[in-house]
C-alpha cells in the first residue's frame, strides 16, 4: 500500500494506534466510526504493507534505573562494505544502544545511549567502543533533560 493509497479511515487508525497502541479493535472502529469487522480488515491490511512496523509498550528508562542519556558520535577507521555490515552488527548487539544511524558529515555514527550512571558512560566508551577495531573516535553529548516526549510520524 503506497502513501497515495491511504484514505482517511486508515490515516485515523495510524495515527490511533500510533498515540495508543493497546486500543482494541471495538474501541479502534467506534472512534474511526467503522464496524469492528471492517475496522480488523484494514488494520491488518496496514500491517502487512508494512506501514504498522510492530507494537510496544514506551518504557520510562530513567525510573528503570537507567538515568544518563547521551549521544555519540562514532567515526570509523577505516570504509569498506564489510565494515558497514561489521559494525552495524556489533552496534545492535550493544544493549546500551538505544538506536543507531548513519550520518553525514564528520561522524559516521550517531548513537542513542541509555545508561544508569556516568560511570557506566564511561565504561560504555572505554571499554566497549573505543576498543574496536573499526572504531577511530567517540565523542559523546550527554542528555540534560528531554523537552516533550517522542513524537510519532505526521499522519
Amino acid at each position: 500500500m503506497r502513501e497515495m493509497d491511504l484514505d482517511g479511515f486508515d490515516r485515523k487508525i495510524l495515527a490511533l494506534l500510533q498515540a495508543d497502541a493497546s486500543l482494541t479493535t471495538a474501541q479502534l472502529a467506534g472512534a474511526v466510526a467503522l464496524s469492528p469487522s471492517q475496522c480488523s480488515r484494514r488494520r491488518i491490511a496496514l500491517e502487512a504493507a508494512g506501514l504498522i512496523a510492530g507494537y510496544r509498550a514506551e518504557l520510562d528508562a530513567h525510573l528503570l534505573g537507567y538515568g544518563v542519556e547521551a549521544f555519540s558520535r562514532v567515526t570509523l577507521a577505516a570504509h569498506s562494505e564489510t565494515v558497514v555490515d561489521d559494525i552495524a552488527g556489533f552496534f545492535d548487539a550493544l544493549p546500551e544502544v538505544r538506536m543507531a544511524y548513519t550520518l553525514t558529515g564528520d561522524a559516521d555514527y550517531l548513537l542513542h545511549v541509555q545508561v544508569r550512571s556516568l560511570d557506566e558512560l564511561a565504561s560504555f566508551v572505554h571499554r566497549r567502543l573505543l576498543p574496536h577495531p573499526m572504531v577511530a573516535q567517540v565523542r559523546s553529548d550527554i542528555v540534560l533533560q528531554r523537552v516533550g516526549r517522542p513524537k510519532g510520524v505526521p499522519i
